[in-house]
């Protein structure tokens, strides 16, 4: 499983301004992973939360630069792409992942990737935070997000 040997993060993100922007595809999966990043938000004591609705997984980098830009301390990004027959799959997880990564580096404000790319629904679904899911890609995005402000913070 690829999640074996991840560290759980503990943080305290009382005070912070967190924006999800979450894909709509896959409804039941997207479920899952917005329960745990909205779990793992409040469990950290972050209250000031935004939650934005875009329609798939290539918009998410888009979203998230507004949300870097008008203030957000930290953004999550949510989506899911699972393979299908076609090539598209390679472009649209190319250009969300170096999208986000764009936005983290230009604007300095971290964004927690909760991009799901997989080559099965089930393996989708193992990642969500579902009950009986094996992990819990929601969650360790807000985590690390989070995480990544505090580091920054102690430079």
């Amino acid at each position: 499983m690829s999640g074996a040997g991840a560290p759980k993060i503990q943080v305290d993100g009382t005070g912070l301004r967190v924006t999800v922007v979450a894909a709509s595809w896959h409804t039941t999966v997207m479920d899952g992973l917005l329960a745990g990043t909205r779990r793992a938000l409040v469990e950290a004591g972050v209250r000031s939360v935004t939650e934005v609705r875009v329609p798939g997984s290539f918009e998410l980098p888009v979203a998230a630069a507004r949300a870097a830009e008008t203030g957000a301390d930290a953004v999550v990004a949510l989506g899911v792409v699972i393979r299908g027959g076609t090539p598209h799959f390679d472009y649209v997880c190319s250009a969300a992942t170096h999208g986000l990564t764009d936005v983290s580096t230009r604007t300095g404000v971290p964004v927690g990737f909760g991009l799901l790319t997989c080559d099965t629904e089930e393996q989708a679904l193992e990642r969500a935070g579902l009950p009986g899911s094996g992990e819990d890609k929601g969650a360790e995005a807000a985590e690390a997000a989070i995480a990544t402000v505090l580091a920054l913070r102690a430079l």
